[in-house]
C-alpha cells in the first residue's frame, strides 16, 4: 500500500496516470490555502468534475475503506484537506459542514497567526487560542483531523495535548536534520507521536538537507533515525509535491491576501516559484526509490510497509469517523 499524505499539483490526466504508474493508492490533496467557505465549495465542485472525467484513474476518498476500494479497482483515492482554517471563517458550525463535504484534514495555521493558533513564521507563539480550543473539540467530534504542519512549536504541542484524538503533521521533517522554521524539533514530534499522532516526511526541497541536492540516502537515513527515536508506526510520507504549478499559484500559497508584498518563503528570497525537486523524486512514479531507499537503511519490511502507507491507512480508519 502506498499513501502520500500531501500533494498540491496542477491536476491533470497526466498526473493521475502517474499516480497509477507509481502504484499510489491514496493521496491527501490540498483544496484550500486561503480560500473562504464559498471559494472552497467551488474547489470541491472542481474535484467532482475531475472524478467524472477520470473515473478510471481516481475516486473520492472519505473513509479508510475507500483506499481498499481504490486498490481493488486500480485507482487512486483522493482525500481532501485544508492548509489553513480559512474555509471555516469564524464559524465553528462550518467544521461539521466541511467534513460532510469530504474534508478530512485541516491545518490550524498556515505560517501566520490565525484565529485558532500561531504559525511557524511568527516571532511569538501564544499557543492555542480560545476559539482554537473549541474548534479542536469540534474537529475531534466530527472526525476532521488536526494538522499542525505549518504551526509553531508551542501551538503544536498544545494541540497534541488538548486533542482527544491523535493529530498529524502531514508534511515536515525533523529540525535537527534540516534546520528550517517549519521543520519540527524533537519535543514537538514527541508530543505528537506520544499522543498517537503521525508525522509525514516531506520532499519539499527547502526542508531537506542540501535542499534540491539532497541525496536519497540522506533522506532515508533521516527517516530511519526518526523511527528509532519515536517508533516507525507513527511515520508516513507527505511529499508536499507541487507538480506543474506556475509561479502565480506558488505566490498564492505563500501570500494569499494577507500582504501587499511578495513573500518568497523560507530559503527562497532570491528564487520565486517552486525549487527543483531532488532527482530521485520528481513525480508519483518515483515512490519505488523511497521504498527501496528505506529498505537499504536496514528497516524491516514491515516498518517500511507502514511508512509507505499502512500507517496512514490505520490512522484514517481510526480518525475520519465521528466520535461515538
Amino acid at each position: 500500500m502506498r499513501i502520500d499524505n500531501l500533494q498540491y499539483a496542477k491536476w491533470s490526466r497526466k498526473i493521475f496516470q502517474q499516480m497509477r504508474d507509481g502504484g499510489v493508492d491514496a493521496v491527501h490533496v490540498t483544496i484550500a490555502y486561503h480560500e473562504n467557505f464559498r471559494e472552497t465549495v467551488l474547489n470541491f465542485e472542481q474535484w467532482n468534475r475531475w472524478f467524472e472525467l477520470y473515473p478510471d484513474l481516481i475516486m473520492k476518498g472519505q473513509w479508510a475503506s475507500d483506499v481498499d476500494k481504490a486498490r481493488e479497482t486500480n485507482r487512486t483515492a483522493i482525500f481532501f484537506g485544508f492548509q489553513n482554517p480559512s474555509p471555516i471563517e469564524d464559524d465553528i458550525g462550518l467544521v461539521e459542514i466541511v467534513h460532510t463535504l469530504g474534508a478530512r484534514f485541516m491545518q490550524l495555521t498556515y505560517n501566520n497567526q490565525s484565529l485558532l493558533a500561531t504559525g511557524c513564521y511568527e516571532a511569538e507563539d501564544s499557543g492555542i487560542t480560545r476559539m482554537g480550543r473549541q474548534v479542536i473539540k469540534e474537529m475531534n467530534r466530527v472526525g476532521l483531523v488536526i494538522d499542525m504542519s505549518h504551526s509553531a512549536d508551542r501551538s503544536t504541542i498544545d494541540a497534541a495535548d488538548l486533542s482527544e484524538r491523535p493529530i498529524a503533521i502531514t508534511h515536515a521533517n525533523p529540525h535537527d536534520w534540516a534546520p528550517a522554521l517549519r521543520n519540527k524539533k524533537d519535543d514537538v514530534i514527541r508530543a505528537v507521536t506520544q499522543n498517537g499522532g503521525m508525522l509525514g516526511f516531506s520532499v519539499y526541497p527547502h526542508h531537506l538537507k542540501d535542499k534540491s541536492d539532497c541525496t536519497l540516502e540522506s533522506f532515508c537515513e533521516m527517516i530511519a533515525r526518526t523511527a528509532e527515536k519515536f517508533g516507525a508506526e507513527h511515520l508516513g510520507i507527505g511529499t508536499d509535491l507541487c507538480q506543474d504549478q506556475p509561479d502565480s499559484i506558488v505566490e498564492w500559497m505563500r501570500v494569499g491576501r494577507w500582504s501587499k508584498e511578495i513573500d518568497y518563503g523560507e530559503g527562497s528570497a532570491s528564487a520565486p516559484g517552486f525549487p527543483p525537486m531532488p532527482k530521485w523524486f520528481t513525480d508519483n512514479r518515483d515512490f519505488d526509490n523511497i521504498e527501496n531507499g528505506l529498505l537499504a537503511t536496514g528497516l524491516s519490511r514491515e516498518d517500511v510497509a507502514g511508512i509507505m502507507g499502512d500507517n496512514w491507512h490505520r490512522f484514517y480508519a481510526e480518525n475520519f469517523t465521528p466520535m461515538p
